[in-house]
Formats: structure tokens, C-alpha cells, sequence
């Protein structure tokens, strides 16, 4: 009798203790919440870097082994100080794309579209809210703002929504974090405009 009581509080306790162990639910993962600003800015950074943002919103300048990123206009868009790039309209109505030589402008059958500044700066994101952020990247709103335009190519925000509140929070808050640069992206040009 006490080898099966014995038997039955060793099976009872093995399942309780397997129960507790493997419950990975949201109370046991820590969030951006509960997660210090540092440790979210890193993981921020992180992601806007395998995300591939400076790709488009970075500004290149040519170092020892051909397009890098500059630095110092790091995350601020289609640089304002530069001349208008100039597209073929023949090649754009024909459905396909061009980019400038930086890739932070380009056109398509949409027109002409600029990589937006995404710095802290007040010209940038510097000004936004948190909410602004998510409904630009979860909606495509421009600027986050309800009833704006939606975002234009080649801007993949249908795939960055896909994010996690976690994710986007962290990388708001790098972009929160970088060094403002003041520049002034252009507004989107009209196919039409094109010549």
C-alpha cells in the first residue's frame, strides 16, 4: 500500500512539475515592457539593421569597396541638399522601377517616391508617438496619421507588419535613440511629373 501512494505522489509530482516547467505563455517571456530601454534600443538596432532599412533610408557614400552607408547622414532619407533625380518616363510607363544611384528615391508606375528621414530629429520621427509608429508600419499610414496616403513602394511595410508589438517597440525605440539630422525628404512626385 505505501509503494502505491509512494508510486502515485511521484507521478503526481513528476506532472505538476512538468506542467509548470513548460508553460510558455506570455507571464513567463519577457516583454518590451519589462525589458530595460538599453536592452530594447540594442534589439531595436538589431532588427532595423537584418531589416534592412538602411538599405533605402540611409544615404551612401563610396568608400574602398563601392556604396556604403554615410554615417553621418545615417537613417535620414532622400537627402534634400541633392538634385531631383532624373527617371525616363518611357522606361517607368512601361511598368517598371528605377532607383536613384543610393537607392533612397524611386520610381515606378506610383510616381516618384522618397525614402523618408527616420532619425529622431524633428524633420524625422522626432516628434511621433509611439501609436504614430505603429499605424504607419501596421496600417501604411503616412506619418501614422489616419486619413493620410497610404505609404508607397518601395516601402514593404505588408511584410514589416507582420511584426510583433514587442518588435516594433523596440525598434522605435532605437530610431528614437539615433542622432537627429535635420533634412526635409521631398514630397511624392506624380507620374506625370516625370519627363
Amino acid at each position: 500500500m505505501r509503494k502505491t501512494i509512494l508510486t502515485i505522489f511521484i507521478i503526481a509530482a513528476t506532472i505538476t512539475t512538468g506542467i509548470v516547467s513548460c508553460d510558455t505563455g506570455k507571464a513567463n517571456k519577457p516583454s518590451a515592457s519589462t525589458v530595460s530601454n538599453d536592452s530594447l534600443v540594442k534589439r531595436g538596432g538589431y532588427l532595423v539593421t537584418i531589416g534592412g532599412c538602411d538599405d533605402c533610408h540611409s544615404p551612401k557614400k563610396f568608400g574602398p569597396h563601392g556604396p556604403e552607408v554615410d554615417m553621418d547622414r545615417r537613417l535620414s532619407g532622400f537627402p534634400a541638399s541633392r538634385s531631383y533625380p532624373k527617371y525616363d518616363s518611357n522606361v517607368v510607363k512601361k511598368g517598371l522601377v528605377m532607383f536613384n544611384e543610393d537607392l533612397t528615391s524611386a520610381a515606378g508606375p506610383w510616381g516618384v517616391s522618397f525614402a523618408a528621414n527616420l532619425t529622431s530629429d524633428d524633420t524625422g520621427l522626432g516628434n511621433w508617438s509611439e501609436a504614430h509608429f505603429f499605424k504607419a508600419i501596421r496600417e501604411g499610414k503616412f506619418k501614422g496619421l489616419d486619413g493620410s496616403r497610404t505609404l508607397l513602394p518601395p516601402m514593404p511595410w505588408e511584410n514589416f507588419r507582420k511584426m510583433t508589438d514587442d518588435d516594433l517597440k523596440a525598434v522605435f525605440a532605437f530610431l528614437k535613440s539615433t542622432k537627429p539630422v535635420k533634412n526635409i525628404v521631398p514630397g511624392t512626385r506624380q507620374l506625370a511629373e516625370l519627363k
